[in-house]
């Protein structure tokens, strides 16, 4: 008799609208386990939705505890035996996956590839430093990128592990290391995009080499690429300025490390990659960032074309026209809109390499 009482009053509950008591409410759909591995050790608890959650990670190769966003698609929870392409995305100089402007709308609108986020550092420049002993400690980010998040997000979500099936895309600092990163592992990336990203290191470009000097000697920068509506000009610790790449001034060839870094002298490196290029101009003005990364997408470009390789660029100008929230800056705005773009194109690549 209780138990008919109770689904009696249960119904009557449903019936006039009224909140079910919290034993008959339904559960909301948690984050999938995540597990230890590959020199991750998983600190604190997933927080976050099913879809859009953050797993935060120590490992012996970069200082810190490090923070992993992780953006699933609508089905994941619910189509058990399903696999999916993954895009790495490259967060910008200042930035964390902390973040909540990270899960870009394009990225969180996605329904057929997982996304992850890895903390690149205020000014990592995804890279392993060639100082190890400095103020800022262990400075691995590529092994960190390459070599642990890759096969622990393959060992934790479904995904499909071929090289057809995974993306690397960045913005400002991140668009660099999209471009270097799928330079230096040609085998593990089949698309590329780099949205107003540092695709010029050379000697070519000393204004965006200063830039990232100016991130590790922490006198500021012109280059600074966080998706929030303020990007802290405080890098961490200072270090010299050859901490990544040795000596920054191209003396004697001092500079050859900065000089293979650079993207684009290496657009032959992206053989049979999708590559895709994102750049505005800044409104014309030098004191803008976008101004100064406009020529150095175009220097990419430039190689892209001397080698007779397809790919897609875009280049809005001011912003008119490339959505409602795009000036032409080194914005959220304009790559909110870059995303719009590139989402579905990425999409339709990794379906038709399925």
């Amino acid at each position: 008799m209780a138990a008919a009482v109770a689904a009696v009053a249960v119904a009557v509950l449903v019936l006039v609208g009224l909140p079910l008591p919290a034993a008959h409410a339904a559960e909301a759909p948690a984050p999938p386990p995540m597990h230890d591995g590959f020199g991750l050790t998983l600190t604190g608890p997933v927080t976050g939705t099913a879809t859009n959650f953050v797993v935060t990670v120590t490992t012996p190769q970069v200082a810190g505890e490090h923070r992993i966003r992780i953006l699933l698609p609508r089905d994941y929870t619910t189509e058990t035996t399903r696999r999916y392409p993954v895009l790495y995305f490259l967060h910008g100089a200042s930035d964390d996956p902390g973040n909540p402007n990270l899960a870009y709308p394009a990225l969180t609108a996605a329904q057929s590839m997982i996304t992850v986020i890895p903390d690149g550092g205020r000014r990592g420049w995804y890279a392993d430093w060639r100082d190890q002993d400095t103020a800022a400690g262990a400075q691995n980010w590529e092994t960190f990128h390459i070599s642990q998040v890759i096969p622990f997000i393959d060992a934790n979500l479904r995904t499909l592990t071929g090289k057809q099936h995974r993306a690397v895309a960045g913005l400002s600092m991140g668009g660099f290391g999209a471009l270097h990163y799928a330079q230096r592992h040609p085998g593990l990336f089949s698309q590329v995009a780099s949205l107003s990203g540092a695709t010029d290191l050379s000697a070519n470009h000393l204004v965006m080499r200063g830039a990232v000097v100016a991130t590790l000697t922490n006198v500021g920068t012109a280059l600074c690429g966080s998706s929030g509506p303020n990007c802290s000009l405080d890098f961490g610790p200072t270090v010299s300025s050859d901490a990544i790449f040795g000596s920054p001034y191209p003396i004697l060839n001092a500079d050859r490390l900065w000089n293979e870094a650079d993207p684009s002298s290496h657009m032959d490196r992206l053989e049979g990659m999708g590559v895709a290029l994102y750049t505005g101009d800044g409104k014309g003005n030098p004191a803008e960032p976008e101004f100064w990364v406009r020529s150095a997408a175009q220097h990419a470009k430039d190689g892209l074309d001397r080698l007779g390789h397809p790919y897609h660029y875009v280049d809005y100008g001011n912003g008119s026209g490339w959505g409602e929230a795009c000036d032409g800056g080194h914005n959220y705005g304009c790559w909110a809109q870059d995303l719009v773009d590139y989402v579905p194109r990425l999409e339709a690549a990794f379906a038709s390499a399925a």
